[in-house]
């Protein structure tokens, strides 16, 4: 039915045992009421049909929030499966005795803060392909830090990767297809490498502050992660078998277990690092069980240390300003470039096979791969010797 008050028409009908009165913006003209009357009976139509969207005939109403509320419940409750975010719940109470506590923490801000707001009041078989790959998408227009740069595909494929083994678990527990088959990883960019030279390192080192000269210098020659020489303990410091044991890491102020289980290894100490190390004791004279700590003896922070010491010193130096992770990747380079066992380096850094040197820092081993046409060269070379030789 519908009506008209003043000079518009009102619409009056009933859906889901509720009378509904909604105002439109036409005039009560003859007109208008015949066009009103076949718009009415469509959406009469649609209601029996169970296909009417309230939201699309009534954008403005403030009954679309009622109905939509109204609906998501009879989805729960027509639905044999749990809401997304109860079964994250209890995939992440399964799944977190396989993992280390760091990365438990980052599972925890991956479902607070994406999984559960986007997808958490949805049932899990009422999620769909178009609904992950929206989400997805919502992703890319995410900004973050003082620059407010978007997120990069890797973060996002970070952010994704638990998304579909909760998806994927579940669909095998309550029998329905996981909506994320057929989803590929976006494509990410190559590792970000640049190394220092060792022209480059010596200027480093001959011209930091003198207190925080062994820091760095372990830094280059170790190929340490942050979170591992900051979190080194004089404990896992052997100097009898010229031995650095990496057993914790330090993540967001606290000591707890390295990055993965291969990462946990024994680094041999190189002459400098074996001397920076004894000076570094002789500097603080036992005032921390850590190696390099504040003057209260804590473990540094590596944002200050980045911001007061790093980054000043490069700027002093005309270098290219990059992050002081660049030391590990620094280290690998000088070593693959010196000719060293490939495994050796592997053990060194932390990697469970040699994959990754291969991958991240080919375009830096002239001597290994040579992969710049020089290994063809010097065959043709022989082949000239040889032919001379014959004739």
């Amino acid at each position: 039915m519908f009506r008209n008050v003043t000079e518009k028409l009102i619409v009056d009908f009933r859906y889901q045992g509720t009378r509904c009165r909604e105002t439109t913006n036409l005039t009560a003209t003859a007109q208008n009421r015949r066009l009103l009357k076949k718009r009415l009976e469509q959406l009469e139509a649609e209601i029996t049909l169970g296909t009417f969207d309230y939201e699309k005939y009534f954008p403005k109403s403030k009954r679309v929030a009622q109905f939509a509320v109204m609906k998501q419940r009879q989805i729960v409750l027509s639905s044999s499966t749990p809401l997304f975010k109860d079964f994250a719940s209890i995939w992440f109470d399964e799944k977190k005795i396989e993992w280390r506590n760091s990365y438990q923490q980052k599972i925890q801000i991956i479902l607070n803060n994406y999984l559960i707001p986007a997808l958490g009041h949805q049932c899990l078989d009422q999620i769909k392909k178009p609904d992950l790959l929206e989400f997805r998408a919502s992703l890319a227009k995410v900004n973050y830090g003082l620059k407010q740069a978007s997120l990069k595909a890797s973060r996002i494929n970070q952010i994704m990767t638990p998304l579909r083994m909760i998806l994927n678990d579940a669909a095998e527990r309550y029998d329905f297809v996981s909506p994320y088959k057929n989803i590929k990883n976006l494509k990410e960019s190559r590792i970000d490498v640049t190394p220092f030279t060792l022209q480059e390192v010596q200027r480093i080192l001959s011209t930091v502050r003198e207190d925080f000269r062994p820091y760095y210098t372990v830094r280059f020659f170790t190929g340490m992660r942050t979170s591992e020489i900051d979190g080194l303990r004089w404990k896992n410091v052997n100097f009898q078998r010229r031995e650095i044991y990496i057993k914790e890491a330090l993540v967001n102020g606290e000591l707890g277990e390295t990055k993965t289980y291969g990462s946990d290894r024994v680094i041999q100490m190189s002459e400098r690092v074996y001397q920076a190390l004894l000076d570094q004791k002789n500097m603080i004279k036992n005032h921390s069980e850590f190696v390099f700590s504040t003057r209260e003896g804590n473990p540094l922070d590596y944002r200050l240390v980045n911001r007061r010491v790093w980054h000043p010193l490069l700027r002093y130096l005309g270098l290219q300003s990059r992050r002081a992770y660049q030391t590990r990747h620094t280290a690998a380079t000088l070593w693959l470039s010196a000719g060293e066992n490939l495994e050796w380096i592997a053990k060194q850094l932390g990697h469970s096979t040699t994959e990754m040197l291969f991958r991240v820092y080919s375009r830096y081993v002239p001597n290994i791969t040579r992969r710049d046409g020089s290994a063809f060269e010097r065959m043709l070379e022989k082949l000239d010797t040889l032919e001379k030789d014959y004739d």
